[in-house]
């Protein structure tokens, strides 16, 4: 036997030898007497083997021991799948519990954190191109979380807006004949309280509004939707250190007037207990002094990218302030001409709070790393 053989087979000894030891430790209180002794045995022949070199002895006393292993645990069929279910559900244990305890994934549906966070959006586009067909559209969703997409009309009749309320913060519902129909929020333009149009196709009749007459099959939207942006909350690192100004704080909406109850917020962390929040265009004035740190809240002011903190909602007018209680956050977007936060329903209870955004995970854009 080559020295390359009997260093393999040396090895293969030894792991078997690793096996009978783990075997012994997990089934020692339900083996009988006999079984055991059997055990040792085989276990010591292997041992005084491997000293004496023998190869012959060597493989013959693996064989002896491998046949006892399988009769103290024999192998059952489909051991092989067994092994692989146990370590998937293993894995997905390890997930759920990373979910409920330390780390929780959380999607981004609307544009009130942006440019900081992206929710869905949509751009006109009038027909697909190379990377939005098979397979290459797979791929371009996995990496960049776009997709192409068109809407057709389902029916014929006239174009209405329709007053049910999508639970997508991310399209509007019109209504064709009594059908709904589901646009993307950012394709439609309102110019009137209950009217409003969007683009269809450049070039033609390239503008749809409300009262229009549609056929069955027309096409009345298409383009990309990008989804919008998946973060990882950590759930527990409030419960060692109080939150600090200029985090994004997740929330939920248990409780908090005027909002969908059962869900959750994302928004920058303003105010934090006690302080008395009040907004002079655009800087964020806490307790009558100007805000510049961290830079997650100077940047709103500075940064040509946002547009500044904006008075709005019961924060209307630089005379008015809105004072927190010693448990209570307040809670803006970035984007906050268009944000529906702390402003208009008020402040968030500290026991609705989640955890910080800390890292976005998907899609892979310029924004993908620590979320700030």
């Amino acid at each position: 036997m080559t020295f390359l053989k009997q260093r393999k087979l040396k090895k293969l000894a030894h792991e078997l030898l690793r096996h009978a030891h783990h075997m012994r430790n997990m089934r020692e209180d339900i083996l009988s007497e006999a079984q055991l002794q059997e055990l040792a045995t085989r276990e010591s022949n292997l041992r005084t083997s491997l000293e004496e070199k023998n190869s012959t002895f060597i493989e013959s006393s693996m064989k002896s021991l491998e046949d006892t292993l399988n009769s103290i645990a024999p192998h059952p069929k489909g051991g092989g799948l067994r092994e692989n279910f146990e370590i998937l559900v293993v894995a997905l244990v390890v997930a759920m519990s990373l979910r409920a305890y330390f780390l929780q994934p959380f999607k981004i549906p609307t544009g009130s954190m942006q440019p900081t966070l992206y929710g869905i959006t949509s751009k006109q586009k009038d027909a697909p191109g190379l990377t939005d067909h098979v397979p290459f559209k797979f791929l371009k969703f996995a990496v960049t979380g776009q997709n192409y997409s068109e809407r057709y009309a389902k029916t014929s009749g006239t174009l209405i807006l329709s007053k049910s309320k999508s639970k997508d913060p991310s399209v509007l519902l019109f209504e064709i004949n009594g059908m709904l129909h589901k646009i993307p929020r950012d394709a439609v333009i309102f110019f009137a309280l209950d009217q409003c149009e969007f683009i269809n196709k450049p070039g033609k009749e390239n503008v749809l509004k409300t009262g229009d007459s549609v056929n069955k099959g027309d096409l009345l939207w298409s383009g990309v939707v990008t989804r919008g942006d998946h973060v990882f909350v950590n759930k527990i690192i409030w419960n060692f250190r109080k939150p600090k100004r200029g985090e994004i704080m997740v929330f939920k909406t248990t409780d908090i007037p005027t909002l969908q109850q059962g869900t959750h917020y994302i928004k920058r962390m303003c105010g934090l207990p006690n302080d008395k929040v009040s907004i002079r265009e655009p800087n964020l004035v806490i307790n009558g002094e100007i805000v510049d740190a961290p830079k997650t809240i100077q940047r709103v002011t500075s940064d040509p990218n946002y547009a500044g903190y904006q008075l709005a909602g019961k924060l209307s007018s630089v005379d008015l302030e809105w004072p927190l209680t010693d448990s209570e956050y307040f809670a803006m977007g970035d984007n906050t001409g268009n944000s529906r936060d702390s402003r208009y329903w008020g402040p968030v209870p500290e026991k609705n709070l989640v955890g910080p955004a800390v890292i976005i995970y998907w899609p892979f854009s310029k924004r993908w790393g620590l979320a700030k």
